[in-house]
Formats: structure tokens, C-alpha cells, sequence
């Protein structure tokens, strides 16, 4: 048998390496492994749409099905028809929203001419953008304008949509707009 010098050289690095790991007391026998389980199995699986740009992609949020509704993962929807399961950065880092300690969970207001902000309750929160927004549009509509015709409107407020909408949120949006009156309804998506 003839050898050559790579040859032999391959040999003996075999050698070499099996040499030092039986030497190391490696353990080379099969052994019964165990998968770990998925934090993610038992909690509860809900779609949204990412609230952060104008692109829509789709995410799936897990939830833990302790009651305490805490947010345990957030991937990529990989049947949402944009993003196809992946997910930029910001996408990414949805759990923040939810799981700051930065984050406000009740209203704040600051009165006018004020330079400290106030925790307020919802429902006084609720109650007084109503009651401004009723008295704003009171103030301002017009039924009908300088030619006598019907035009039951207001020009003292406008809306800006949120992009997070999907198609039939958009039009829920702006139809509740149109029943206000307001003539000035835009949408962030076309800003």
C-alpha cells in the first residue's frame, strides 16, 4: 500500500483528535436527549396588525393563559399577506408597548395655562373630549351654506386616521367622521 505525504498526514490528525478525546474522558456512547418545551405552547395565540408605520405587517402575539394576560412572545404572521412572517426592528420590540414600566396606564391631564399634568379617570377623560367635541361642532356647524344649500357641516374640526387600520376599520372611521359633519378627514397613510 503506498501512502503519500497528505494522506498521512490525514490519517495521523485523526488519530491525533481521536487520541485526545478519548483522553479527556468523553463519554462517546449514545444517550437519551430531551427536547425542552416551548414557553410559547400553552399560551393563548392572537393576530394584530404592527401600530408603528403605514405598512400594516402582520404579527402574532402569545399571551400567557395564567389571568394575568402578560405578553410572552411576539413573531411575524407568516400567512399575513405583507410581511410574510418577518418583522423590522420596531415590529420586533411590540412587547415593549405593553410590558414598560414607562408606560402610562391611565389619563393625564394638564389644564390650561398648568405646567403639571394630573392622573384623571377614564371616565372623566371620556366624558370631556365628548362633551368638547359636542360643543366645538355645536358651535361651528353650518346647515346650510351662503348659496342656501344643504351642506351640514363643520370646518372647526378635522381628523387625522391612524395607518393601523385595516380597510373596514378605515371606513367605520371615517363614516362616524362624516356623521359629525367634519369635512376634513384625512388619513396618516397618504401624509
Amino acid at each position: 500500500m503506498k501512502i503519500n505525504r497528505r494522506d498521512f498526514i490525514k490519517v495521523s490528525g485523526v488519530a491525533a483528535a481521536g487520541a485526545a478525546v478519548s483522553g479527556l474522558g468523553f463519554d462517546l456512547k449514545p444517550v437519551k436527549s430531551y427536547a425542552g418545551m416551548l414557553k410559547t405552547q400553552y399560551a393563548k395565540e392572537t393576530t394584530t396588525i404592527c401600530c408603528y408605520c403605514a405598512v400594516g405587517c402582520g404579527a402574532i402575539v402569545h399571551t400567557s393563559q395564567r389571568g394575568d394576560g402578560r405578553i410572552i412572545n411576539i413573531e411575524g404572521d407568516p400567512d399575513h399577506v405583507i410581511n410574510r412572517g418577518s418583522l423590522c426592528s420596531k415590529g420586533a420590540s411590540l412587547k415593549q408597548l405593553a410590558e414598560n414600566e414607562n408606560r402610562l396606564e391611565q389619563p393625564m391631564y394638564r389644564a390650561p395655562y398648568s405646567d403639571e399634568w394630573e392622573s384623571v379617570s377614564w371616565d372623566w377623560a371620556l366624558k370631556t373630549i365628548a362633551d368638547r367635541v359636542k360643543k366645538t361642532r355645536d358651535t361651528g356647524f353650518e346647515k346650510v351654506n351662503d348659496k342656501d344649500q344643504v351642506v351640514n357641516r363643520t370646518t372647526q374640526i378635522a381628523s387625522i386616521g391612524s395607518a393601523a387600520l385595516d380597510n373596514e376599520e378605515c371606513w367605520t372611521y371615517q363614516a362616524l367622521m362624516r356623521s359629525l359633519g367634519l369635512v376634513y378627514i384625512e388619513h396618516q397613510a397618504r401624509i
